[in-house]
C-alpha cells in the first residue's frame, strides 16, 4: 500500500467506513502487538492493549489530524493504554514482568554450563533493571531499542521535548548498564 492509498484508506476510516478502517487495523496489528508485548511483557496484556488501543482510535478518528502519521499516532494510543495497564499494575501490587530481550539469544549448538549460568545471571540483573526503570523510561528504550524509533519520534510519541525524551532513554541505559556492570567487571 503506497502513501496515496494509505491516505484514500485513512480518509474514509474517518468518514466512518468500518472496511477501511479494518484494513488500517491490519496494516498496523502486527507492530502495534509488538510494541504492546514490549511493554506488558505478556501476550494476553498485549492483546488486551491492542484491542483497547484500536477501539480508542476508532473513536478517535475524528480528532485524528490528517498531516500526522497514523502509525505513529496509533503508537502513542498503544503507549499510553499499555502505560495505564503498567500502572495500574504496579498500584495494584502485581509485579510487572521484565524485559528478557536484551538478553542475546544462545546459538542453538549447545552452550557450556558456564555459559547458561552466565546467561541466567545477566537475565535475571536485566529484570531486574527494567522492573526499575519507570514508565516513561521503560517506553522510551523500548521504542527506542526495540522499534528503532528516533529521540524525535519518541518525543511525539510521549509528549515531551525531545532533550526530555533522550534523557529517557539515557536514564534507562543508564540503570541497564549498572546491573550489569558487576558481571563486566568479572570477565
Amino acid at each position: 500500500m503506497d502513501a496515496g492509498d494509505a491516505a484514500v484508506i485513512l480518509v474514509r476510516a474517518r468518514a466512518g467506513d468500518e472496511d477501511a478502517f479494518r484494513l488500517l487495523v491490519d496494516r498496523h496489528a502486527r507492530q502495534a502487538f509488538n510494541l504492546a508485548y514490549r511493554l506488558t511483557r505478556d501476550e494476553r496484556d498485549a492483546e488486551d492493549v491492542v484491542q483497547e488501543s484500536f477501539v480508542r482510535a476508532f473513536r478517535g478518528l475524528d480528532g485524528f489530524e490528517a498531516r500526522a502519521n497514523f502509525g505513529t499516532w496509533l503508537y502513542r494510543i498503544v503507549v499510553n493504554c499499555a502505560t495505564d495497564l503498567l500502572r495500574s499494575r504496579r498500584h495494584g501490587g502485581d509485579e510487572v514482568v521484565p524485559d528478557e530481550e536484551l538478553v542475546t539469544q544462545m546459538p542453538a549448538n549447545g552452550p557450556s554450563p558456564e555459559r547458561l549460568a552466565r546467561s541466567s545471571e545477566i537475565r535475571r540483573r536485566v529484570e531486574a533493571s527494567m522492573a526499575a526503570l519507570t514508565a516513561q523510561e521503560r517506553v522510551a528504550f523500548a521504542l527506542r531499542h526495540y522499534e528503532g524509533r528516533s529521540i524525535e519520534e519518541i518525543g511525539r510519541t510521549l509528549r515531551i521535548q525531545n532533550s526530555a525524551a533522550k534523557h529517557a532513554v539515557f536514564r534507562a541505559v543508564r540503570k541497564v548498564r549498572a546491573a550489569l556492570e558487576p558481571l563486566r567487571r568479572e570477565t
